[in-house]
């Protein structure tokens, strides 16, 4: 794929013809060629009149969907599966295989919380847009016999940590799961961040005042530190990882620690139990990290058994609030986990909100609360104070992942944190807490001024 298609994406005013090429780049090989460029291009078609709509899949799709996007409708037909080239499918289980899961079945899609139009939820209309479903089975199990309360429970042992896990108490899955793509998919081609384009809204302009902020300070010598625990004690010392070792493999066994390999298999815990020995033998090959440009990172699960992940960047890839979701990265699967460039406009966010907000606190007590006819007003004093709560512990947590081994945790685990896992790790991610540090110094959010 040349450079030029993927920094030249297509608008909803081009041709159809450079639309669908442009589509058809990102799509996971999981369908044959003809079949996808068919497909393809009746959904092009069909969207042509929806130019608000045909720009959605266009972002979603040639940004693997790293931004928000809206839906993306088809009519439904009278038994709601979609006829393309002689072959019938639901509609969204076809472009969510096309452009995301090559290996999907057809009961294997929920759709997220925000999608209107979702199959399931029977409007006349139907959401095609891959990156409004998430796939809550793993592979290589047949759901469609099964009614929901045969449905299996996650069992606490290793054979059954891939079996499908019952639903939390709403029956939403909090875990999300990320399967691998085939090599050489979108994720393996398009991840190094000069490929992609800037984020949405963003301006050349925007780009350019984050390259000259990131100018302001030297990088940092470590690009990151893991600090190794068992259940809720750090085990070992905290192992830094140097600029000169852009990725670092955190694994099992039992050679000695250095530059860029963590092991864990040679560190000794006195409290440890006979549970967390077992599980610890269960690592392997653990994980290898990547730090991608100025401070993006990616996840390889190189261990035979899934790691579990607390990333706000994939919460909100996934659409849900941030530090409302697991997510489960099975074997072999190649993920980004962090980006830079948003953590630091959240940063940025997050710290503004809280200033004013303590700022017309400190004004309420001094009694200048402003009148109802002046910005602000009476009304919003709850949020305020909510917002005036973000400390400096809340902004570190953006810049932090945490990653547990073998064991999951939370609404479909019997455990529900981290800290109740038998062997996890917690990444501090330096540059992030070096632009964070920037960025609290220009907004000193422990001493607010009163608003004038």
């Amino acid at each position: 794929v040349s450079k030029m298609s993927i920094t030249n994406t297509p608008t909803s005013n081009d041709a159809c013809l450079s639309i669908v090429h442009s589509l058809m780049c990102h799509r996971q090989g999981g369908e044959n060629e003809t079949f996808a460029k068919r497909a393809i291009e009746s959904l092009v078609k069909k969207l042509k009149e929806k130019k608000d709509e045909l720009d959605s899949l266009i972002t979603a799709i040639t940004t693997n969907g790293a931004h928000p996007s809206k839906c993306v409708t088809i009519l439904r037909t009278l038994d709601g599966r979609l006829q393309v080239a002689g072959r019938k499918g639901f509609p969204h289980v076809i472009y969510a295989t096309l452009w995301r899961w090559p290996d999907l079945h057809k009961n294997e899609l929920k759709h997220v919380k925000y999608c209107q139009f979702a199959f399931d939820l029977k409007a006349d209309n139907v959401c095609v847009n891959p990156y409004h479903y998430e796939r809550v089975v793993s592979p290589g199990i047949d759901l469609s016999g099964l009614t929901l309360s045969s449905t299996l429970m996650v069992k606490d042992e290793y054979e059954f940590e891939n079996q499908p896990s019952h639903s939390g108490a709403d029956g939403h899955h909090q875990t999300i799961q990320h399967q691998p793509s085939r090599p050489g998919g979108p994720q393996e081609l398009f991840s190094s961040s000069a490929l992609l384009p800037p984020p949405e809204g963003s301006s050349s302009a925007s780009t350019s005042a984050f390259s000259s902020l990131a100018a302001g300070a030297s990088t940092p010598d470590y690009w990151c530190s893991i600090a190794y625990f068992e259940m809720d004690v750090q085990v070992g010392e905290t192992f830094k990882v140097p600029a000169s070792c852009p990725t670092v493999t955190v694994d099992g066994y039992v050679d000695p620690s250095g530059g860029d390999r963590f092991c864990l298999g040679q560190l000794s815990n006195v409290h440890r139990t006979e549970a967390i020995e077992r599980a610890r033998l269960h690592i392997g090959k653990g994980v290898q990290l990547e730090c991608k440009g100025e401070g993006d990172v990616w996840v390889r699960c190189l261990s035979d058994h899934a790691v579990f992940v607390q990333s706000y960047y994939l919460d909100r890839e996934a659409g849900r609030a941030p530090g409302d979701a697991v997510h489960k990265i099975y074997p072999s699967a190649y993920i980004k986990v962090f980006d830079l460039r948003q953590c630091h406009r959240q940063m940025q966010q997050q710290a503004a909100t809280a200033q004013v907000a303590a700022a017309a606190q400190a004004a309420a007590v001094a009694g200048n609360i402003p009148g109802p006819g002046s910005v602000g007003g009476i009304a919003p004093a709850i949020s305020m104070s909510a917002a005036a709560g973000i400390g400096v512990d809340d902004l570190r947590r953006l810049c932090i992942l945490r990653m547990s081994f073998v064991k999951g945790w939370g609404p479909d685990y019997p455990r529900q944190s981290i800290k109740e896992t038998p062997c996890w790790i917690e990444i501090h991610l330096h540059r992030a807490l070096q632009l964070l540090d920037e960025v609290l110094h220009t907004m000193p959010i422990a001493d607010p001024q009163p608003l004038d």
